[in-house]
């Protein structure tokens, strides 16, 4: 789009023109000491408060208070199948049937169980693909399954870097990769969306490049669920986990989601760590039964989950069912693209996005550089009331988020971060 105008009347007007821009309202804006509303550009760390989200968890106190153990059944909303309620508009948000999805866990817990079914080891076919500039528990994570198959950690592991100069990764050279290594690699697990550069993969590219080559495909959606149009479904991928504290807006360290194909659905054979919630929901409390696999996604739970945390994530969750994550992306595209626009008039020589150009590969997240900055710059921004993100070497990251940032959000900062380049 190069209609894209300069001036902060433009911003106003296209806030104006913006079907979703009373969104904002519905949401807890983070003030300074003056009252001033802060431009809060870190949904890609941590998604804002829905304004419902109290009274959702709220009911599960009066329900609690009022009930105590009765609330499993007899709650407004019963805590046995709660999280069944989360379920439909989950499967929206990442492009998936109901089947395949599940609230559980936190992410690299969820990582952890989903590598247990899908990391199948061999002496010929064990290694594993990961992106060399992973979110560091990524890394952490698939390097202690390495070792805990008896295998080491740093032969075990394949990276796929960057070439030389460059922050974005080919897929001509993961390729070469699986040209050279396919026979050996049992298990490719990429980040969907890259936390640093904010490149957005095609899921569907490597799950098919995987398979031509027998290994199994996995994403760590962290960074993409409810921020791009992932389409896990059609993808092909074996599975994926994503958190939901970013830009699904559930508050810190809340619940995380997993995605298991349709194809594994009822394959009793697969390899998996068990517990009462992974039981067929009929006889889970006849207490005396063999264990009786659950199909779907729902079948790799364990316990019974946090009740007041599922509350949190479906006040959000309903707000994005109502609005629908096509036309969230649809305004995602028209703000990062403005963003984008107003950084380039700043000059190339000063400022640096390394994410990628092209809207299909990306999400809100623009990741800038700034010539001979160092995180001193970053603090002066949140000094004038930027809330962004700082990722060493020198990275900051910020996401204009379709939801609740506006056209104006995005004009001020840009003329923040002006004033204190001059």
């Amino acid at each position: 789009m190069s209609t894209y105008k300069l001036g902060l009347d433009y911003a106003k007007e296209q806030d104006q023109l913006d079907t979703l821009s009373d969104y904002r309202n519905q949401f807890h804006i983070p003030k300074n000491q003056d009252g001033s509303e802060l431009i809060y550009l870190c949904g890609n760390s941590l998604g804002l408060q829905p304004k419902t989200t109290r009274s959702y968890i709220n009911q599960e106190l009066e329900d609690w208070a009022n009930l105590g153990v009765e609330g499993h059944t007899e709650a407004k909303n019963p805590w046995l199948p709660y999280h069944e309620f989360l379920t439909e508009s989950m499967a929206k948000v990442v492009g998936a049937k109901p089947i395949e999805v599940v609230t559980m866990n936190t992410l690299t817990a969820n990582l952890h169980f989903m590598m247990v079914s899908f990391y199948k080891p061999t002496k010929e076919r064990y290694k594993i693909i990961i992106e060399a500039d992973a979110f560091p528990s990524d890394k952490y994570a698939v390097e202690s399954q390495l070792r805990h198959h008896g295998f080491d950690d740093k032969e075990g592991l394949i990276l796929w870097k960057a070439r030389k100069g460059e922050e974005l990764v080919r897929y001509e050279d993961l390729e070469a990769i699986m040209d050279k290594h396919g026979d050996e690699v049992a298990l490719i697990m990429i980040g969907g969306v890259n936390y640093y550069t904010g490149q957005y993969f095609d899921l569907k590219r490597i799950t098919e490049l995987g398979h031509n080559h027998g290994c199994m495909v996995g994403f760590d959606c962290a960074h993409g669920a409810g921020n791009v149009e992932l389409n896990l479904h059609d993808s092909g991928a074996d599975f994926a986990v994503w958190c939901t504290y970013k830009y699904l807006n559930s508050g810190p360290g809340s619940l995380a989601g997993a995605f298991v194909h349709e194809r594994h659905a009822h394959n009793k054979n697969l390899n998996r760590f068990t517990g009462w919630w992974s039981h067929n929901k009929q006889t889970r409390f006849n207490m005396r039964h063999e264990f009786d696999q659950l199909a779907g996604a729902e079948g790799w739970q364990l316990s019974n989950p946090p009740i007041l945390s599922l509350a949190a994530i479906r006040a959000s969750l309903d707000i994005f069912n109502e609005v629908g994550i096509e036309k969230l992306n649809e305004k995602s595209r028209k703000l990062t693209g403005y963003f984008e626009f107003l950084l380039k008039q700043l000059g190339e020589d000063t400022i640096r996005i390394i994410t990628p150009k092209n809207p299909k590969e990306r999400g809100c997240q623009l990741s800038i550089q700034v010539l001979n900055a160092d995180k001193a710059l970053h603090d002066k921004l949140t000094k004038a009331g930027v809330i962004s993100d700082w990722r060493e070497p020198d990275v900051i990251r910020c996401a204009p988020v379709p939801l609740y940032n506006s056209f104006e959000d995005v004009y001020n900062m840009v003329e923040k971060l002006k004033e204190i380049l001059n």
